[in-house]
C-alpha cells in the first residue's frame, strides 16, 4: 500500500473526508475507489459512495480476499446511514468471518456493530442485547469502543433504562474524545439531549405535565394504574394488560382513565369508542358488551362500575389513576417518530422497522406529505423521505419497541 493511501485512510479514520480526497480523488485502482466510496459517504453523498465501493469490489482480485470484505463492510455502513435496511445480512456475516480468518479484528468488530445497529433500529432489542453482551470493547479503538457504548446507550434508552444509558453515553463521550472525531462527539451529544427532552404527556384529574424519559420510568415502577397511550395497555409494575389489538377497548379504557375519580356518560363513551355523534339503542347495546369484555381484561388491575350516568374506573384502594399519552399525537406519529433521525428513509426500510405493509407506509407518507410534513425525495425505487427532526421531543416513546413488561 503506498503513502498517499496510508495517509488517505488515516485522515478518514480521523474524520476527515476532503484530507483523504486530497490524496487519492484523481485515482481509480481499488484500494483508491474504496477510500474515495468512504470519504462520499462522510460527507452524505449516499448514491455516489454506493457506487465507488461496489467498483472497488470488482476490482479487488480473487485472491484480496480480505480487502473486498472490508468493501462490503464499508457498503453494508453506507446502506445503513442511508437506511437501506433490505442490504443481505448474510453477506456481511460472510465478510466478518473472512476479516477474523484474516485477523483483522476491528473491521470484524465494526461489522458487528452495524449487524446490531440494524436490529435496533428494527425493534429487534432482544437480538441486539444478546448480540451486543458477547462483545468486549476493552481492546477495541476509541471510536469503536464510543460505537459499543452508544449501542448500549440506544438499547438502554429503549428499554427505559436511563441510569444504564447515562453511563453508557459517559462512556462514549470519554471514548469519542479520545478518538477526536467531532462527528462522533456530536452524536453523542445528540443522543444524550435526548435524556432531557420531554418524551411523553401526564394527563391526571384533568391536568396535563410533560415527563422526561426518566420520569417515565419511575412513573411505569410506580404502583400507579397507568392507561398507556404510547403502547395501547394498561399497566402497573406487577403487570400488563395489552389492548393494541383491541381499539375499542383501549379507547374505552382511555376515556374513562382521563376522567378518572370522576365517571364517564354513556353518549361520551360511544362517541370516543364508536366515533360517532348520534348513538342509538344499537351502540348503546354494543357499549354495553364492550364495556363487558373491559371488565374481564382489566380484572387483575381495576373493576369498571356502572354509575347513574355512564361508568367509572376503580382500582384497588390508595392507587392512582393516570393516562400516559405520547408527546405529540397525530395521525401517523410512528412514522414521523423514524423519520425524525434527520435521515431519509425509503418506504421499504419503514416498513420492516415498523413492522407494516408497504403499501401501508406509502399511505401514511402521501397523507403526511400532502400536509407539507415529510418530503420526497428522488424518484422512483430511489425515491427517500425525509424530515425534519420533532424539536425538543424525544421520540423513544413513539417508537413501536417493546417497554418492559410487554
Amino acid at each position: 500500500m503506498d503513502s498517499l493511501i496510508t495517509a488517505a485512510a488515516r485522515a478518514l479514520a480521523a474524520g476527515d473526508p476532503f484530507g483523504a480526497l486530497q490524496r487519492v480523488a484523481l485515482r481509480d485502482d481499488a484500494p483508491a475507489l474504496a477510500l474515495r466510496g468512504i470519504a462520499m459517504a462522510q460527507l452524505g453523498d449516499y448514491v455516489r459512495a454506493k457506487a465507488l465501493l461496489r467498483r472497488a469490489t470488482r476490482a479487488f482480485g480473487p485472491h484480496e480476499a480480505m480487502a473486498r470484505a472490508r468493501c462490503v463492510v464499508a457498503a453494508a455502513e453506507v446502506a445503513l446511514a442511508s437506511r437501506d435496511l433490505a442490504w443481505p445480512a448474510k453477506a456481511l456475516d460472510a465478510a466478518r468471518a473472512t476479516l477474523e480468518a484474516h485477523g483483522d479484528r476491528a473491521n470484524a468488530a465494526h461489522a458487528r456493530c452495524l449487524d446490531i445497529r440494524r436490529l435496533l433500529l428494527i425493534g429487534r432489542l432482544d437480538e441486539a442485547g444478546r448480540a451486543l453482551a458477547g462483545l468486549d470493547p476493552a481492546p477495541w479503538p476509541p471510536a469503536l469502543a464510543a460505537t459499543h457504548a452508544l449501542l448500549e446507550a440506544g438499547i438502554a434508552l429503549h428499554r427505559l433504562r436511563t441510569l444504564e444509558a447515562r453511563a453508557a453515553l459517559a462512556r462514549a463521550d470519554r471514548a469519542a474524545r479520545q478518538a477526536g472525531i467531532p462527528a462522533l462527539a456530536a452524536e453523542v451529544a445528540d443522543i444524550a439531549r435526548t435524556l432531557e427532552a420531554p418524551a411523553a404527556r401526564l394527563l391526571a384529574r384533568g391536568g396535563e405535565r410533560s415527563l422526561r424519559l426518566d420520569e417515565v420510568e419511575a412513573l411505569l415502577a410506580s404502583s400507579t394504574l397507568v392507561v398507556d397511550a404510547c403502547r395501547h395497555a394498561v399497566r402497573t409494575a406487577a403487570a400488563v394488560v395489552p389492548l393494541a389489538r383491541r381499539p375499542v377497548l383501549f379507547a374505552l379504557a382511555r376515556a374513562l382513565g382521563e376522567a378518572w375519580p370522576d365517571d364517564v356518560a354513556r353518549h361520551m363513551l360511544i362517541a370516543r369508542a364508536f366515533r360517532t355523534r348520534y348513538a342509538d339503542d344499537t351502540h348503546r347495546a354494543r357499549l354495553r358488551v364492550e364495556i363487558g369484555r373491559l371488565r374481564a381484561a382489566l380484572a387483575p388491575l381495576a373493576e369498571v362500575r356502572a354509575t347513574p350516568h355512564g361508568f367509572v374506573l376503580v382500582p384497588p384502594a390508595a392507587r392512582e389513576v393516570v393516562v400516559l399519552a405520547r408527546p405529540v399525537e397525530e395521525a401517523h406519529a410512528a412514522v414521523l417518530a423514524l423519520l425524525a433521525d434527520g435521515e431519509a428513509w425509503s418506504s421499504s426500510a419503514l416498513a420492516l422497522a415498523l413492522g407494516a405493509s408497504q403499501r401501508s407506509v406509502q399511505r401514511a407518507l402521501d397523507a403526511l406529505a400532502a400536509v407539507g410534513k415529510v418530503q420526497p425525495l428522488g424518484r422512483g425505487r430511489a425515491r427517500r423521505w425525509s424530515t425534519p427532526p420533532l424539536p425538543g421531543f424525544a421520540t423513544v416513546l413513539l417508537l413501536p419497541t417493546p417497554l418492559p413488561g410487554d
